[in-house]
């Protein structure tokens, strides 16, 4: 920090600060260096931690589903190929429980949320303070977010492509007629309730990527904010309560990468329906 000794306040918003890059007032590029210069280069900026935990934790998860699948036996199955047969499976009987159309995209995409979401999730169990210093000390790096999901940007960007294929899916299923008939005759099947069914139907519709995205943010949010909080705390203290929030943490990292997955599963079924 730019501080060596911080306050409260001080150590809080700078760890709630994403590494920026975007454009300064007098047009040159470069990395945002004070909180002042990240909100100053407006909504083209880019949070390159957010971005290269995301991506990389995306290869992470490609390369060792491959390493699996490469090294995958029927007669030795042994630990990762034990692990990756269990979240298959997982997903697999989710997605038969709650998905009532026929697609042979669902089932991958569906298991994509749930590993990647998991592995976002799961950087927040790493201590607030050990990343952001090597990017410190090593890289002269003054921000450092490790969390993606802690970033409305990135849980917005998920939200808003499971909303693309709500609008693919229903309208190749149903047709462009079919899909605006469902948008303006129900739910009162009459011309002149067209648009209170429509105001209704977008606010139900918009209302799905919407309350995806920040209930993942609110949640690896506010997560992250009490290690913080805690990480301010003398070193006795910290250890009395960070090692039970981060046991109790597991629980909410599991469970909002099971909530963002089987919400979208519902919502590309309800979009497969015919009515």
């Amino acid at each position: 920090m730019a501080s060596e000794n911080p306050t409260a306040s001080e150590y809080i918003k700078h760890h709630l600060q994403n590494l920026t890059f975007g454009q300064h007032p007098d047009g040159s590029w470069g990395i945002a260096e004070t909180s002042k210069q990240a909100s100053d280069m407006g909504f083209w900026a880019i949070h390159l931690d957010t971005m290269g935990f995301s991506i990389g934790l995306g290869i992470l998860f490609l390369a060792l589903f491959r390493m699996a699948a490469k090294k995958a036996s029927v007669e030795t199955p042994r630990g990762l190929q034990n692990f990756v047969e269990l979240m298959v499976e997982f997903v697999d009987n989710s997605v038969k429980e709650s998905f009532h159309g026929k697609s042979k995209v669902i089932a991958p995409l569906a298991l994509t949320i749930f590993v990647w979401i998991f592995l976002m999730n799961l950087m927040d169990l790493v201590p607030v303070d050990f990343v952001p210093r090597i990017a410190s000390d090593i890289f002269g790096l003054e921000y450092f977010k490790i969390v993606p999901t802690t970033d409305i940007n990135a849980t917005l960007g998920l939200s808003l492509s499971v909303f693309f294929l709500i609008i693919f899916y229903s309208i190749s299923m149903k047709g462009f007629g079919g899909f605006v008939k469902e948008l303006t005759l129900q739910p009162f099947n009459t011309p002149i309730m067209i648009p209170f069914n429509f105001v209704l139907e977008m606010v139900g519709l918009l209302a799905k990527p919407v309350s995806l995205a920040l209930r993942l943010f609110g949640n690896l949010y506010a997560g992250e904010l009490i290690f913080i909080l805690i990480a301010i705390l003398p070193w006795g203290v910290q250890w009395m309560l960070s090692v039970p929030w981060a046991i109790f943490h597991i629980l909410v990292i599991t469970l909002q990468a099971f909530i963002f997955m089987m919400l979208t599963i519902v919502y590309l079924s309800m979009a497969h329906e015919k009515h």
